[in-house]
């Protein structure tokens, strides 16, 4: 046992950087090469159907079949020119990750020998097996028909040798099935509602777009190393294993330099997203060893949400290249950090207004005003269902400890802003709201003119207010973003609808706009600076008794969480924003109850086998060469063998102490997971194997105690310190 592992973390320790392929030129060259964007449709297309189908894409107009096979066309002659021999519709299915059926550009031409065709049939619709994605029960195994159509809003890529084109994923009868759907919804409702709001400023606004900008953190692994750890290969974190004496305490891996083999992973990973049009600008060392992050500049919502997922899938491929394995669990490694994906949210409108960024004037403050308040109102009223929407069986694991988040949902502004809030309790409603340092400035409530550092960061915040957007901290590192922001986006809309509605009252009363809209603020700024705003230290117990007294949402049970998503104010809530039916709620807890119950499961099953398989017969192993030894001393040192043995003998005893707690923890696990198996409903399923992973947890600190005293040459796994210092 010992060798074979002393040999994987030799052979890991060989690995050598592989070059990159970089291609020649700049990025700036080669930016978007692989996608249908606008450039190659102004090349591909006739200007007649370019025209349709950008306003299809800017407006919504839908294109109709004659157009539709035009366009087929164009990308047809495209991908072929760059090598593709395949289309897909590319989805997101509620698995957290993406699906394809690749059908092949190839027809017979009835003559003995084939062609290549593209239809617009083919381009806006395809039709996958529903039955068998997590559907919730909205489509029975006998039940299997469902659609995908295109999204023309995300454009079309190639991926190896396959026209990629990104679509929505419904059922026979119409409910979603996937993360695209719900969030196209929930990003219309948001410009439904809030249009009207930028128009009380500007009457000329017609679009209001949410962007996102992502921060993607990882952690990559030697493959050999990842092999010999079944935990790692089934579940993607380690089950077991006491922490390295060294991990991240020092500090020195944080931003510090990239080592070589990573730099050339990083490359062609930079380059296989420029080429997708991913506008990938920042990659770093994070605080963990071995961990690492990746960061795009801002881009529309949807399109943000589509390119993290295509990058993800991108990172998985190149990492294998260069003999690594890249791990997007939220907590792979007990005791260092956790990986998590960074959502920075912000709203704009089509005349360029950056809607949650001060104004260059008291008018332009007024509106940052509206916005901003009614973001920290929607999540205030909402708090329990977005903690729902990053809620998993990583994530876990991960909210609360060293940099992440605690799983209540806050806000933080920071010193600056809080007193801006407050100073507008005190001031008459029709008090002009200054940017400090403008000039010629009348008396009035003064916004600081500098935000990015005018205030400190709060790493313990989840929702952080950061100069111009918010940044939603809790969102697990292999989740996808349109989770968090169907739900965040649903609250905001009806936060803005609520508050246009109030505001066109008082003004019909006869208030000025400027009076009604500080009305309809200052008891939303009352609430939300009592309730959802806090600057401190968010791991600290007081806040957690602090957060329950304010009424936050303090469960820490993720099943329970879930059902967050089917109480009365949630149901109402994406039902009238026209995001979800009840049913499709109904079944989204279904399908969540359900990934949740088989993540932890997996992991119970794994956890108790390799105790059984692995760590039990390594630790009666070394207790035998324990006693052999010490009866070795009895014939040896008869008369001095008691004072010598001393420390074999507690050592023996702690062994054996051990092994014992195994043997007995190993069959609760068992037990448990026996017990939640058997189970049929899907949310008692849940809590049965949330009890499951709490008896893992505690076999595991004995394991881990185990691996601490055991000979190091007889132990079956690769360790943290192996694992995580190899680069």
């Amino acid at each position: 046992m010992g060798n074979l592992r002393f040999d994987v973390v030799q052979e890991a320790f060989k690995k050598k950087a592989v070059s990159p392929e970089t291609p020649a030129g700049k990025p700036s060259d080669y930016f978007g090469s692989l996608v249908f964007g606008r450039s190659n449709m102004r090349k591909y297309l006739d200007s007649e159907t370019y025209g349709k189908l950008t306003r299809c894409i800017d407006e919504g107009f839908p294109l109709d079949s004659i157009t539709a096979d035009k366009v087929a066309e164009g990308m047809k002659v495209w991908a072929l020119e760059h090598g593709a021999t395949h289309v897909t519709h590319w989805f997101q299915p509620l698995t957290e990750g993406t699906a394809e059926k690749h059908d092949s550009f190839m027809n017979p031409d009835g003559k003995g020998g084939v062609i290549e065709q593209f239809d617009g049939k083919s381009l806006v619709q395809q039709e996958p097996d529903a039955s068998s994605f997590p559907n919730g029960g909205i489509r029975a195994t006998f039940e299997a028909r469902g659609y995908t159509a295109w999204d023309p809003s995300s454009p079309v890529f190639i991926q190896d040798d396959t026209l990629c084109i990104p679509s929505v994923f419904v059922s026979y009868t119409g409910e979603a099935l996937d993360y695209k759907t719900p969030l196209k919804k929930a990003l219309k409702a948001v410009n439904d509602a809030a249009v009207p709001v930028c128009r009380l400023f500007d009457p000329s606004v017609q679009r209001v777009y949410s962007y996102l900008g992502w921060e993607q953190e990882y952690f990559l692994v030697d493959e050999d190393l990842f092999a010999a750890r079944p935990d790692l290969v089934l579940t993607g974190r380690t089950l077991m294993g006491h922490s390295s004496s060294k991990n991240q305490q020092l500090n020195d891996h944080y931003f510090g330099a990239i080592p070589s083999r990573v730099t050339a992973f990083m490359k062609d990973v930079e380059t296989a997203g420029y080429k997708l049009g991913i506008p990938i600008k920042t990659r770093h060392n994070e605080a963990a060893p071995n961990q690492f992050e990746m960061a795009p500049v801002y881009e529309e919502a949807n399109l943000a949400n589509d390119h993290n997922q295509m990058l993800m899938n991108a990172m998985k491929r190149i990492a294998r290249k260069h003999g690594f394995v890249v791990l997007f669990h939220e907590k792979p490694f007990e005791g260092i950090n956790g990986s998590g994906k960074h959502n920075n949210w912000s709203l704009g409108t089509d005349t360029g207004v950056q809607l949650l960024a001060p104004g260059k004037d008291a008018r332009g403050n007024f509106q940052f005003m509206i916005f901003f308040v009614n973001v920290l109102a929607a999540v205030q009223r909402h708090n329990g269902l977005l903690k729902a929407s990053i809620a998993s069986a990583g994530n876990t694991h991960r909210l609360g400890g060293h940099e992440a988040p605690p799983a209540i949902v806050s806000a933080f502004l920071g010193q600056a802003m809080t007193g801006v809030l407050r100073k507008l309790l005190t001031v008459p409603s029709d008090t002009p709201i200054e940017i400090a340092g403008k000039k010629g400035r009348r008396l009035g409530v003064e916004i600081p003119e500098i935000f990015v550092d005018n205030t400190d960061r709060n790493r313990t915040s989840p929702f952080a207010f950061t100069g111009n957007r918010f940044e939603l901290r809790a969102v697990g590192s292999s989740a996808n973003c349109a989770g968090a922001l169907i739900v965040l986006s649903a609250a905001v809309a009806e936060q803005l609808k609520e508050f246009k509605a109030t505001v066109d009252a008082a003004i019909a009363g006869g208030k000025s706009l400027e009076t009604a809209v500080m009305d309809s603020l200052k008891p939303m700024i009352a609430s939300v600076l009592d309730t959802l705003c806090f600057d401190g230290n968010g791991y600290s117990d007081q806040w957690k008794q602090e957060a329950a007294r304010r009424g936050l949402d303090t469960e820490s049970s993720v099943p329970r969480m879930f059902c967050q998503y089917t109480a009365p104010a949630s149901v109402k809530l994406f039902t009238e924003q026209g995001i979800f039916s009840k049913k499709e709620l109904e079944a989204r807890n279904e399908v969540k109850w359900d990934l949740y119950s088989k993540k932890e499961l997996i992991e119970a099953r794994m956890g108790s086998r390799m105790a059984l398989n692995h760590i039990l017969p390594a630790g009666l192993e070394y207790q035998r060469r324990l006693l052999e030894n010490l009866n070795l001393m009895r014939e040896n040192f008869p008369d001095e063998y008691r004072e010598l043995a001393a420390p074999q003998i507690a050592l023996i005893r702690e062994c054996s102490a051990l092994l014992s707690d195994i043997k007995t923890r190993t069959e609760k696990v068992e037990a448990a997971w026996e017990e939640a198996e058997a189970m049929d409903e899907a949310y008692a399923k849940a809590l049965a194997a949330e009890k499951a992973a709490g008896a893992l947890q505690i076999l595991r600190k004995s394991i881990d105690r185990l691996e601490e005293v055991t000979d190091n040459d007889l132990w079956p796994l690769p360790k943290n310190r192996e694992i995580l210092f190899i680069n």
